[in-house]
This record gives C-alpha cells, structure tokens and sequence, in this order.
C-alpha cells in the first residue's frame, strides 16, 4: 500500500487562524500542516483536508479514482469541501467492515472518544490503523470506554505494519496498542493532527523520537511496510534540572508512551508537611492511570531487574540525602565522619554499578545545584559537593543526559 499524507495537523490546521502563540508564528514552510488526511492508493480517502484536490496534485496524486471517502470525527467550523466526482463522504458504523474493488478492506475500530478509527488491510496483506485527534481504541486494556459506545471490544490480531495517531495528544493510546502487541517493535508510528502545544521543528522530532514516533511534511508519500529505522530509545538517561525547572514533567513525558511504567518515587512520606503532600499530589496527577508507583530508596534491584518494564526514578537527590542520613555523613566528628565517607562512597558505586548493568529502559531524575548560590553551611556544601559527584558518576552510564532550564530540555549527550 501506498499512503499520501495530504495533512498532518489538527482539524484546524498549524498554524491555527489568529493564533498569536509562538508555536503557530514559527510554524511556517514545512512546519506549516494543513488537517490531517490521508490517501491510500489513489482509491481510498481518509478524512478531508482544506482544498484536497490541490493538496493531491502538489503531492503529484490525482483524486480522479477515489472510490471510498470515510470520516473519521466529527467536524466543527465552515462545511467542508467535498470536490466533484468524489463519493460522498461517510462515517462506517463501530465494528462493521468493507471490502473495495480495489481489494481493500476497512475495518471500523471503536473509540474511547467521540470519533471511529479504521483498521485498513491493503491487496499486498500489509495493515495500518488510523486514529482520529483525541482518541485511543476502546476495549484495550486501562482504556476509558466512551458511555454508550457500541462495537465489539478492539483486539488486533498482530502489530500493524504503520499506525498513525495523535501520539502527543494521546501518548497513552500509544502505550496501550503497544500492551496489546498492536504495535511492536518494527511498526512505524507516525504522528499526525499535530497541533500547537509543541514548538514545531527539533522541539516536536525530538519529543516523537523519545517516544518511538515520528511525522513527516504534509504531501509525503511513505510505502506502508517499507524498512524504516525505528527512533533509537536509549536505554539509560539522565533528567537534570534546577528547582521547577519541569525536569520530572520531562522525564514523565519520555515513558508516557509505554505500558506498564515503574515509577520509584524515594522521597517517601513526611508526616504533617502538607506542603510536601500537595506536591506528592500534584506528580501522582501528571501520572498515567497505569502507571505503577514504589516508594523506596532501594533502587538496585530494580535497575537490575531482568525483562522488566521501563523505570522512572525520580530522583536521585532524595536518594542521596537517605544514603547520607543513613551513612551518617552528618556527624562532625572526623573518625565517624571519614566511616561514613567510605560507606556513602560503596553504596554510591552499588547504584552506579547497577545502573551500567540495567537491562530495562531507565529515565532518572536528578537536581543541577552546583550552579547555584554556595550553601551557607558545612551540611549544604557536603550535599552539594556528594550530588554533583553522583550525577557525574550516573551521566558517565546513560546513552542520553538532559538538562532542562524553564521548561525546556537541553541534550547533554545522546
């Protein structure tokens, strides 16, 4: 199968009309995205774009033999515009199937969210899925099922050979087609209805790239199940960040793609701060619903875990401060002080150690302080001087190390 990308945005399009933000003002050239719709074959049309007749003949396809036009989610805005000679456009009820004389055969996927997915099988056996903006298949797995959705429960028979989906909108309707071996390990998942949330150019390639994912200029035409190289996901990285710096945002955003996420939270409960329990709150909200969460400090065997899912630590500062207070590296006098030395230096080495064999995907999190104003105490510099120490040591393990100031990631390596 051969499928044409006439669009890659949002129902809107990229830039949105009157928009002032920044991302619609740099979103210009091939940053510029009409909204999606796709073109299999020259005989199946997917969804319409603004002028998809011009869209088709500057991609150098012609609508001439489209016998088959579905709709995929309701439309807000102006009526769109339905060139002569094309069928009229429809949307196939949950569950039912076609069969085109082109040999083509759709399949309509339930959603947990107003719209209908298409399933499509081409003459040469290849399939892709199709996803609206804002949606996910229902019936997989930790899904919200849309009240009054009709339809059998989806459950693919195998990975598709491409899935295109609003992989930023919906990161966790990636995670779970990846659970139900949906899409696996040579599917080529491209995201489509990109909107204005992402600064468009590296900002948004390297955001799809953590998350196995990447998008193409509209007017692109890609061979569904053509060889592609799927993103490299590294195996190790390192977030580091200052205070609200959005370094735990990030590192969460980097596994919401994948299923059954570890999260190793170590900075545990504090009785009576209710401070510290808003912003225990506030992380536990940013988490996906599937996501499970160990409060613990022993990190060791779960970095060495074998055939397990990825790891989310956040973060190795709170790590650090309990392997101090449990060494004793606060104690002023020099004999204690120099034995609790060695035994903060072995556990340091028993992480790092672990870390250089993990075999499972890690994202880290770790506090940048020696950027700072120098602490006013004995205590402070210690910290200060211990952390820097381990965020080396790590960093000197992990394929990507990151540093994120106002939001916005920095790669270090990788």
């Amino acid at each position: 199968m051969e499928l044409t990308l006439l669009g890659t945005g949002a129902p809107a399009g990229l830039p949105r009309p009157g928009c002032p933000c920044a991302a619609c003002a740099t979103a210009v050239g091939a940053d510029a995205r009409a909204a999606t719709a796709l073109l299999v074959d020259d005989v199946l049309l997917l969804d319409l774009t603004p002028g998809p007749a011009l869209a088709a003949a500057r991609a150098g396809r012609t609508l001439h033999g489209v016998r088959q036009l579905l709709l995929s989610h309701p439309h807000d805005g102006p009526a769109q515009e339905v060139p002569p000679g094309l069928p009229a456009p429809v949307r196939v009820a949950d569950g039912r199937r076609l069969t085109l004389i082109s040999g083509h055969r759709v399949r309509a996927v339930a959603l947990d969210a107003p719209g209908t997915g298409y399933e499509i099988g081409g003459p040469d056996g290849e399939r892709l899925l199709y996803l609206p903006p804002g949606a996910g298949p229902a019936g997989l797995p930790g899904s919200p099922v849309r009240e009054g959705a009709p339809g059998a429960p989806y459950a693919p028979a195998a990975p598709y050979s491409l899935v295109l989906l609003d992989v930023l909108g919906r990161p966790d309707a990636l995670a779970r087609l990846r659970a139900a071996g949906a899409v696996g390990p040579t599917t080529d998942v491209l995201a489509v209805h990109i909107d204005h949330g992402v600064p468009p150019g590296p900002e948004l390639h390297r955001r799809l790239a953590a998350a196995g994912a990447r998008t193409v200029p509209d007017g692109t035409t890609a061979v569904v199940g053509d060889y592609r190289a799927v993103p490299d996901l590294p195996r190790r990285t390192l977030v580091l960040g200052g205070a609200r710096s959005g370094k735990s945002a990030e590192a969460e955003r980097r596994l919401a793609a994948f299923p059954g996420v570890l999260y190793a939270a170590t900075g545990g409960s504090r009785d009576g701060d209710t401070e510290w329990a808003d912003r225990v709150a506030a992380h536990r909200s940013r988490r996906p619903a599937s996501w499970r969460t160990a409060e613990t400090c022993d990190l060791v065997p779960l970095l060495t875990a074998p055939d397990a899912p990825p790891l989310l630590i956040d973060c190795l500062s709170l790590w650090l401060a309990d392997a101090m207070d449990s060494a004793g590296c606060w104690d002023e006098d020099p004999r204690r002080s120099a034995e609790a030395a060695r035994v903060l230096a072995g556990r340091t080495a028993e992480l790092v150690a672990a870390f250089r064999a993990a075999t499972r995907t890690v994202v880290a999190v770790s506090n940048e302080v020696g950027s700072g104003v120098v602490p006013g105490t004995a205590a402070g510099r210690l910290f200060r001087d211990e952390l820097g120490r381990l965020n080396a040591a790590v960093a000197a393990e992990c394929e990507h190390v990151l540093l994120v100031t106002a939001g916005t990631a920095l790669p270090l390596r990788g």
